[in-house]
């Protein structure tokens, strides 16, 4: 089966898409509008960038209408950001975020989500997350035109935020404790909790699995 991505509609080539690039981290994104009003949504379109700087994006698209989504327009006029990662306890409420409300009405408090203090961004974060990025906006980069098309949010990490019941004996974040979910194809989630090793190759050699 080849699929023609050039003739594609928009929303047959983002089915195929979310089907076939998993897992996918969630980025659930807190933002504040010029106004002080917060607002809290997931984005599967998610990564890191670099470390150096500290640098991660996650993706916006537009709406059905062409439209900016909420998240989108609070960066625009409040440069700052935070990246919440969601463990599976919590993927009920960050699925209750991505309900479409009315701009300016905030997903936390409408599905209960406490939040606490940013250290030195202006939104919140989720107070339960194992992880939470506190994040200063670098650039967007427009990817596209109407619905459907991209915006491309990267954000300098300048803070972060790790529970101590996330963390192993070594002081690391363990992927076990973190528990954290990731999204499919569909309304399909995956958990991170069937984990591998693959020793590094050395320079020249063989990839090697234990």
């Amino acid at each position: 089966m080849t699929l023609d991505f050039e003739t594609l509609p928009p929303r047959d080539a983002y089915a195929w898409m979310i089907s076939a690039i998993t897992p996918r981290p969630i980025a659930w994104v807190s933002t504040i509008s010029a106004d002080g009003r917060v607002n809290l949504a997931p984005f599967s379109f998610f990564q890191g960038v670099c470390s150096n700087p500290p640098t991660l994006l996650f993706v916006p698209t537009n709406n059905r209408d062409g439209g900016k989504k909420d998240t989108l327009r609070n960066i625009e006029a409040v440069p700052e950001f935070v990246v919440n990662l969601v463990p599976h306890a919590l993927g009920d409420a960050m699925n209750a975020t991505a309900a479409p409300l009315p701009y300016g009405e905030s997903e936390a408090e409408h599905s209960g989500i406490a939040t606490a203090p940013s250290a030195k961004v202006r939104p919140p974060r989720v107070a339960a997350t194992p992880v939470a990025f506190e994040c200063r906006l670098d650039r967007i980069v427009r990817v596209g035109e109407g619905a459907g098309a991209g915006n491309i949010v990267i954000g300098r990490i300048v803070s972060a935020h790790l529970s101590d019941d996330a963390l192993g004996a070594d002081g690391r974040l363990d992927p076990a404790k973190l528990d954290l979910i990731a999204r499919m194809g569909g309304d399909l989630y995956a958990r991170t909790r069937e984990l591998f090793t693959l020793n590094r190759p050395a320079s020249g050699s063989a990839l090697r699995s234990t």
